[in-house]
């Protein structure tokens, strides 16, 4: 349990120093395009190419490849293993490459349809003006895409290629983490994230007179962080000897398990960020403002998941993996249950707080510039809808590494089809009459439905779970949770009452107080109410600030 905390912790250090600059980034984002057309096209562009990072470098990529790894070490050497690597990394590259060729084909040939200048000439001369109807061209009349509709496609052509930058920092992540590095590649993320913060603050605003110029400069700065990330943890590979060189991926036995393992892992593993694009690609085709708005909750949302979920999980990857192979199933199933019990006890104070000031939260954070009050209204309520389903979000990725620890990546990937589709349906009925609220409320209905699932199969398959304290601890924890989301609140009620939100001070106040009212009342709670996992966090504290003064 401390190796678990201690591993996740540091983890989770690096992870906050990454979010938090791309909490700052998103800042920055707010106040330079608001969350207008412009900003949601930027962001659906983005998002796409982004995905690939949350499915490979959190995800599919390193649980399937971590396993093999290790295995290659222990039964092969260190040969073999740097061997595989090259093989997987080279199967990587000629992978990426072909999606980006086709996808850039594609979009530039969209984006030539569209065009007046390009195709008037043929659509004229095809006599398609007098109305013939054998004349009449297959391609869409040109103007057909909508303007934002066109302007995301261009940036998406600029930032695509970004996808090929992400495989490779996700190999290396994975690699990094099986040599037991954890805090460094994690860090990548931070050298990411301060690029692109000085891509808007400096390169954005001299790239043309206008937003819709402007816009082009933050895709080309992701492609210069791509390059950063990937090469950052180039110099600490090649101090533990790893040396590329091309292998031909082809029949290679390490390559087609890898690509068994991670094809339905991509599904399995990363369902909230599927049900993210998917909903927003939704969203977007209704109305692109909703893009922005929803995206800002995201972000927010992701802040408590990375710092603690993500990394709890990355962690637990390899360790189950190891009792999986040793075939230790009554330590796996303990395992897993601690990990889950350590979740929910952190995600659930974070979830009531996010929930109950997500007004303030969003205020403080994003509410100038070109971020106005009515953004802040907007995103705030997306917030609301998305904060309940925390600590469903954050389990799907602790179980679903369960699965791949026990060689299984199809289970994950068949569960998550199937709540994907609902998640559409849900969708479907809630954005009209919700907007962004609707998609928070989807994302967290669909999420739920896919941890109850992974439960059930998991415990079918290890013949039972010994999840029974963990049930009996719930109640507790719901308990402490209720009380302070109550706290919260009434705290929240009367600094708007009293004090306001004129001032920055008044805006921080309005978020910190309250915060950390229902943090100490949640804490206090659950100590007197003797939940271990709070027992178990705070003695582990009290020893880090002990052994930091000898």
């Amino acid at each position: 349990m401390s190796q678990m905390l201690k591993s996740s912790g540091a983890m989770g250090a690096a992870t906050l120093a990454s979010r938090g600059l791309g909490m700052c980034r998103e800042i920055l984002y707010a106040r330079f395009m608001g969350d207008g057309p412009v900003a949601g096209a930027f962001k659906m562009a983005f998002m796409i190419p982004n995905l690939f990072r949350r499915l490979l470098g959190e995800g599919a990529l390193t649980a399937a490849f971590i396993p093999i790894f290790k295995e290659k070490e222990r039964t092969s050497g260190e040969r073999e293993m740097w061997h595989a690597a090259n093989a997987v990394i080279s199967g990587l590259l000629i992978a990426a490459g072909a999606i980006i060729g086709l996808v850039l084909i594609g979009i530039s040939l969209v984006l030539i349809s569209d065009s007046p200048q390009t195709l008037g000439g043929l659509w004229r001369t095809t006599g398609a003006e007098t109305g013939a109807d054998w004349a009449r061209p297959s391609f869409p009349a040109p103007g057909w895409l909508s303007p934002d509709t066109r302007l995301m496609l261009q940036l998406l052509r600029v930032m695509f290629p970004y996808m090929l930058l992400v495989c490779l920092a996700a190999a290396f992540m994975g690699m990094l983490n099986s040599r037991g590095f954890f805090f460094i590649p994690a860090m990548g993320a931070a050298v990411l994230n301060g690029i692109l913060i000085v891509t808007v603050l400096w390169a954005a605003p001299r790239f043309g007179r206008t937003l819709e110029e402007q816009i082009f400069a933050l895709a080309i700065g992701v492609l210069i962080a791509g390059i950063a990330q990937a090469a950052y943890q180039l110099p600490l590979l090649w101090r533990e000897g790893f040396r590329y060189r091309w292998t031909r991926p082809w029949h290679n036995e390490t390559v087609r398990t890898v690509v068994r393992r991670m094809v339905p892992g991509m599904l399995g593993v990363a369902a909230f960020q599927m049900n993210v694009l998917l909903t927003q690609g939704i969203a977007f085709a209704f109305d692109p403002q909703i893009v922005a708005s929803f995206d800002y909750a995201v972000r927010l949302m992701e802040l408590p998941q990375g710092v603690f979920g993500i990394s709890l999980a990355t962690f637990l990857l390899p360790a189950l993996s190891g009792l999986a192979a040793e075939k230790k199933y009554a330590e796996f199933r303990a395992t897993v249950g601690q990990a889950l019990g350590y979740l929910i006890f952190v995600n659930l104070i974070a979830s009531v707080c996010l929930m109950v000031l997500a007004e303030p939260i969003i205020r403080l954070l994003f509410e100038r510039g070109e971020f106005s009050p009515l953004a802040t209204n907007r995103a705030s309520f997306a917030l609301a809808g998305l904060a309940p389903g925390l600590i469903a979000f954050s389990a799907v990725n602790i179980l679903a590494r369960s699965f791949y620890a026990l060689g299984d990546t199809s289970t994950p990937m068949k569960i998550s089809c199937f709540c994907l589709a609902i998640n559409v349906v849900f969708v479907i009925a809630l954005l009209e009459p919700f907007k962004q609220g609707g998609l928070g409320i989807a994302n967290t209905l669909s999420a739920g439905a896919n941890v109850w699932l992974l439960l059930h199969v998991l415990r079918r398959k290890l013949k039972r779970l010994e999840l029974g304290a963990l049930r009996r601890q719930l109640v507790r924890l719901a308990g402490g949770a209720m009380l302070a989301g109550e706290v919260a609140w009434l705290c929240s009620a009367a600094w708007e009452r009293w004090i306001g939100h004129g001032g920055l001070m008044e805006k921080t106040g309005a978020v910190f107080v309250p915060m950390g009212l229902a943090s100490a009342t949640y804490a206090l709670a659950l100590l007197w109410l003797k939940v271990p996992q709070a027992r178990e966090f705070f003695d582990l504290l009290g020893q880090n600030g002990s052994s930091k003064k000898l």
